[in-house]
């Protein structure tokens, strides 16, 4: 999953479990590239360290930064910018069909994950505006 600074989602990939995370970044990096041109810096978990940074900055001009946590670190710490695709985990788990692995098929997996952050997002703007003729109504 990619998202942007706030935890919206601008990609999602999902992929079979054969599939290593190294592997599905690249391809969901490449597809990113193409539809955001102004992408210039990703922060990732520790799994995706290795050639995926070197791979990232050579073929896609990208910087991938990789958060790690410190080896002398015990117990919860709060890593900067990995808390945000965490978040947006979080935000999805209020979906009922994606607490559960109940998608056989990878694409209908992508679908249903679009279609959580397609209501969060709508439902995010419908409470920020308010129609003039509903405020007019409470101030009356």
């Amino acid at each position: 999953m990619l998202t942007d600074t706030l935890g919206l989602l601008l990609s999602v990939l999902v992929t079979p479990a054969s599939t290593t995370d190294r592997d599905a970044a690249r391809i969901l990096l490449s597809a990113a590239r193409g539809r955001f041109g102004r992408l210039a810096r990703v922060w990732a978990d520790g799994g995706y360290t290795g050639h995926l940074v070197d791979w990232s900055a050579a073929q896609l001009d990208i910087v991938l930064d990789v958060v790690r946590r410190s080896d002398d670190t015990r117990g919860f710490q709060v890593l900067p910018r990995r808390w945000v695709v965490e978040r947006s985990f979080a935000w999805f788990l209020r979906s009922r069909r994606l607490v559960r692995d109940y998608e056989r098929r990878p694409d209908t997996g992508e679908a249903v994950v679009l279609w959580s952050m397609a209501m969060l997002m709508s439902r995010r703007l419908a409470a920020r505006y308010q129609c003039p003729a509903a405020k007019a109504g409470q101030a009356a």
